[in-house]
């Protein structure tokens, strides 16, 4: 991906996990990056993400809602992709606020940043598979009506429109991914509320019960880390994909209780322990999905290529090297 040689890249939460994974492609590739970051407790942000190309990158500790910061930040730049959010789906059920001024707002001052500091841009966004909401019918493609459950996947959606009107009013071109679980190196551990999968990997690797909620028969499909960002750095130089909405996922679905087993097979630690839905949960959990990505493999050209097994091996691997940087 010779495109990105010298290009000028910024990533919106980069010092979380999915920025920090593109964050190291992008400078492998040869792309100059900025990273905006607000460290916020408990959203993920770590340093340590980086640390492989911490002297070929820039970080600005700043907020995405912070209009003169952002407003200076776009200028110049080839490429945004925007992740930075508030992606706790209970934090946003007790602090609505912060969800809605993180989630909406900072991506309204962005995008005012851009229609009066760079039109030229291309931006990634990073949404969810959570503006769905309770499956209609399996997979899941982007015609699907959304009916989010939770305020996270509400402001997400909202999100994403006003991505899409300033790429139709304004010309800022854009494209929005609705993401599936995502998994892998560099998330962090602290708690589950971002998502269960690298927690029961914790679980296991501490040799603990992984708590299923219900029967775990609940289908997802499961992404590794390096195959979202192959698909953010495919879709950003596709330009037949700018003013779409694209699923991202690996349409291939697995039950919870199918993955805390495979997760202890290959951790050779751990068990397997049912527990019951938290309230918290029960009120946000909107049931069975997977996705149908047959769009983004037709324009894009991208498919996942690592499969579940080789994915849980290389995070395990890559957090028994590093194990004191996240727990």
């Amino acid at each position: 991906m010779n495109t990105f040689k010298d290009k000028e890249v910024l990533i919106t939460g980069g010092l979380g996990f999915i920025g920090s994974n593109l964050t190291i492609d992008l400078v492998e590739l040869g792309a100059h990056v900025t990273i905006v970051d607000n460290m916020l407790p408990r959203q993920g942000s770590n340093l340590f993400n980086i640390k492989e190309v911490e002297d070929r990158v820039r970080v600005n500790i700043s907020d995405i809602r912070n209009q003169l910061s952002m407003n200076h930040l776009v200028k110049g730049k080839d490429y945004i992709f925007h992740l930075a959010g508030q992606v706790n789906h209970v934090d946003s059920m007790r602090n609505p606020l912060q969800d809605l001024e993180i989630n909406c707002v900072g991506t309204l001052v962005l995008l005012e940043a851009l229609r009066h500091n760079n039109r030229d841009a291309k931006v990634i966004f990073a949404g969810t598979r959570g503006e769905y909401g309770a499956s209609v019918k399996l997979p899941v493609n982007e015609d699907h009506p959304t009916n989010p459950k939770g305020l996270y996947a509400v402001t997400n959606l909202a999100a994403e429109k006003m991505v899409l009107v300033y790429d139709d009013i304004f010309g800022i071109k854009s494209v929005c991914l609705r993401i599936t679980n995502t998994y892998g190196p560099r998330h962090h551990m602290m708690h589950d509320e971002y998502g269960v999968f690298n927690w029961f990997i914790r679980k296991a690797m501490d040799n603990e019960e992984i708590p299923v909620f219900g029967d775990g028969h609940i289908l997802r499909d499961f992404l590794y880390i390096k195959d979202l960002v192959s698909c953010m750095l495919m879709t950003a130089i596709t330009d037949e994909a700018y003013g779409k909405v694209f699923n991202v996922g690996t349409a291939i679905p697995v039950s919870f209780l199918d993955l805390a087993k495979k997760i202890v097979e290959i951790a050779g630690t751990g068990k397997v322990a049912h527990t019951e839905f938290t309230q918290e949960r029960k009120e946000v959990e909107p049931g069975d999905y997977y996705a149908d990505i047959s769009r983004i493999k037709k324009i894009v050209k991208w498919f996942p290529k690592v499969s579940l097994e080789e994915g849980i091996k290389q995070t395990i691997d890559f957090y028994r090297k590093n194990k004191k940087e996240y727990w």
